[in-house]
């Protein structure tokens, strides 16, 4: 299908800038005092349009969030409205942001300060799918589309995805003397639309032993890999989410404490999508799948089966928490806070014959933290802190959930955690501070449930404890200069792993070593260092600079030669402002960041890493009482790189993955002309070019097709514009 390209909408500008001609010469502002402003602070209202030069396949990338998609001029409006009662002391306050988009913002509060408040709300979020689907599927997206083969790809409709939450909240507060208040907030979110989703059976064998769509009749053999077959299904969302948020706090006389209940509420009105397959499909080698007969008429049977989405659920926690002054140098801080989560949305008939009517999901988590700082001599602060979760999970354990010929059993999850830390900081002499903490953290988890399958795994550790140290040195060099440097090690061990066998023994890594086992990456024994410098300088009164740098390394070991070996991580960034005068301002950053993952496979090595760099130069300035000006220009790289070897040290045929780059460049200007005392207009500009870069869905031009030829692409480069002019008026 065919893009019309969409031009720039700019006749509404010019009717906009016609109508500001005529309000007349503008009014120099005039000195306000500033307690006069803060009894009576001013309000204003915007309003104007705004138009996006692009066609919709080239701001997919801009459009995602902002609700510019779509549509080419827009209406610009917001609002700040601020009254108060000078005999009652009431204040009004309406605000409203975007109120012409898509992604608005409105609030309304009426309150007495000290005595009472009533807070309403509403706010919109979109999200826009960059991508564009092609497909021949039939009422898609839904809970029952019916798949129907392209004749070549790119021949059917194209889908634009996307999701728009929409909330109303209302809150209020009662202050019943000056320690003591009461708060209440009740929010309501919704949310519609449809997300990129998919299914896919691939034949042959299954969990080593099963063969999921069948072999040939009385012959016991296993399929061939490459019979099989992956299909486009977006996923319908329609959901509400209820949160409640009741606390009465109070404070005084060397107390401070805080408790309530707050409630979540997930509600979900689509339970199971169910797909209809019609014709033949194609086979991930190009072949043809017949679905009439043997195995496509198996594979067709399974992939028809109801697929569940996401369930039900709702949280109750209780909380009390807050910190009591011990002595004018000391205090303590609490908190203490139950969760309870159930699940207990029915599974829908025919997703898992013969197994129970629900998960029963029920989980208890119990959080109990204290902590003490302490000023025992002026040069000297410490202070501890201890913290412990304990995650109790009371789900029933079915051994009855049946797929595939198989009986698998669910394994609940309960583990506790302690988390300690101490620290000291001491005012050295010279103007040197130095800090000195210590770091420990145990988990404790239970073991899988008997009879659980625990696929692909070679071993489990139901406990690891980390101890870390860390220290600084922060020194005030000169009035213009201050400079800290930290570092930090930890390192993170544990008892036994516990063999997959029955019963689940603790045995020793020499017994539990296998070459090519897979191990939790994070049940493995790591070793962590950081190490950071940072530092403020004014070299003179209208320059400020500051510096970081920050370098990270973790290692890990497991009873086997696989698995992830080690990762680093260094940043840098730099911060500049400049006040070149009374009238103009510069201000600048730039960053660099860099991860690197290595990892060992069976038959290969990989070095997987992020580079990202980014800038932004700004300046803003009012060249006289009339005028306001701005620009920005900013620029941003984002490179994935994979880099596989062969084990026996060869590049891989093809020469491996490419790299995905994603770059962004950006300029944004606006002016801001004062017409009169109370009236201005604004005039934005803002400018991005984008390109997109990556093999996932497509490759030197040639698209990822799926098993009836549906497409999902993406415009690799775009280019958009917006233009947008308001009028503010500022009312007293």
């Amino acid at each position: 299908m065919k893009t019309a390209h969409t031009r720039l909408a700019i006749s509404h500008t010019i009717l906009v800038l016609s109508l500001i001609v005529a309000f007349g010469p503008a009014h120099a502002d005039d000195e306000e005092d500033a307690l006069e402003a803060l009894k009576t602070p001013d309000s204003s209202m915007s309003a104007g349009i705004g138009s996006v030069s692009a066609g919709q396949r080239d701001r997919t990338l801009f459009g995602q969030y902002n609700g510019l998609r779509s549509g080419d001029a827009k209406l610009l409006l917001d609002i700040d409205l601020k009254r108060r009662d000078d005999e009652s002391g009431i204040w009004t306050l309406i605000q409203g942001r975007n109120l012409g988009l898509d992604n608005r913002e409105f609030s309304a509060t009426y309150q007495k300060q000290g005595d009472w408040r009533i807070t309403g709300g509403y706010n919109a979020i979109t999200h826009d799918d960059p991508r564009t689907l092609n497909t021949g599927a039939s009422n898609a997206p839904s809970l029952a589309p019916r798949i129907v083969s392209l004749g070549s790809v790119g021949s059917g409709v194209d889908l634009n995805l996307g999701t728009k939450r929409q909330g109303v909240s209302v809150s209020g507060a009662k202050w019943f003397s000056s320690g003591v208040v009461f708060e209440l907030d009740f929010k309501n979110e919704t949310k519609d639309g449809a997300r990129l989703a998919g299914r896919g059976i691939a034949c042959g064998a299954f969990s080593h032993d099963y063969n999921v769509c069948g072999a040939a009749a009385g012959t016991g053999a296993l399929l061939a890999s490459t019979t099989g077959a992956y299909l486009l299904t977006p996923e319908p969302i329609s959901s509400t989410i209820k949160q409640i948020d009741a606390k009465l706090s109070y404070s005084g006389q060397g107390l401070k404490i805080n408790g309530g209940y707050y409630g979540s509420f997930y509600s979900n009105d689509y339970a199971s999508q169910s797909i209809g397959i019609a014709g033949n499909l194609i086979n991930p080698d190009g072949t043809v799948l017949n679905t009439a007969s043997t195995p496509g008429n198996s594979l067709v049977s399974l992939m028809q089966r109801a697929s569940a989405l996401s369930p039900s659920n709702e949280a109750h926690q209780f909380y009390v928490g807050g910190n009591y002054t011990l002595t004018p140098t000391t205090r303590a801080t609490f908190k203490y806070a139950h969760t309870h989560v159930t699940q207990n949305s029915d599974f829908v008939g025919g997703i898992l014959a013969g197994s129970p009517a629900s998960l029963g999901g029920d989980l208890n988590t119990t959080i109990a933290q204290m902590g003490i700082t302490a000023r025992p001599a002026t040069q000297l602060t410490l202070l501890g802190n201890v913290r412990y979760e304990d995650r109790d999970d009371k789900t029933q354990v079915a051994p009855t959930y049946v797929a595939g010929g198989k009986t698998y059993t669910n394994s609940p999850s309960w583990s506790s955690k302690l988390n300690a830390k101490t620290e000291a900081s001491v005012q050295l002499p010279d103007n040197y501070r130095a800090t000195f903490g210590l770091d420990y953290a145990s988990v404790h988890r239970n073991r899988p449930a008997t009879g659980a399958l625990v696929d692909g795994l070679s071993g489990l550790r139901e406990d690891t404890r980390e101890r870390g140290y860390r220290a600084e040195l922060r020194r005030s060099m000169s009035d213009t200069f201050n400079a800290s440097i930290s570092a930090n090690h930890s390192e993170r061990t544990g008892f036994n792993w516990l063999s997959l066998g029955a019963g689940y023994p603790s045995v020793s890594e020499a017994v539990i070593y296998n070459t090519n086992g897979v191990f939790p990456t994070t049940l493995e024994d790591r070793i962590r260092d950081k190490i950071r410098f940072s530092a403020d300088w004014v070299p003179m009164e209208n320059l400020s600079v500051q510096l970081m740098l920050e370098d990270g390394k973790d290692r890990f070991s497991a009873p086997t030669e696989q698995g992830l070996r080690d990762t680093n991580m260094r940043n840098v960034g730099i911060d500049v402002a400049w006040k070149v005068s009374d009238n103009w301002k510069l201000t600048g950053w730039w960053s660099q960041g860099n991860q690197t993952l290595h990892l060992n496979n069976v038959g290969y090595l990989a070095e997987l890493g992020n580079n990202n760099d980014a800038f932004a130069l700004g300046v803003v300035g009012t060249p006289s009482a009339k005028y306001e000006l701005g620009a920005t220009v900013s620029y941003m790289n984002d490179k994935n790189r994979y880099q596989p070897t062969l084990a026996n040290g060869a590049a891989p045929v093809g020469g491996g993955l490419a790299d995905i780059n994603y770059r962004v460049a950006s300029l944004k200007l606006f002016g801001k002309y004062a017409l009169e005392k109370n009236a201005d207009v604004r005039l934005d500009l803002f400018h991005q070019s984008a390109n997109l870069g990556e093999w996932t869905w497509a490759n030197n031009g040639t698209a990822f097709a799926y098993s009836d030829n549906s497409t999902v692409t993406l415009q690799p480069n775009q280019d958009v514009t917006f233009i947008g002019v308001s009028y503010i008026y500022k009312l007293k």
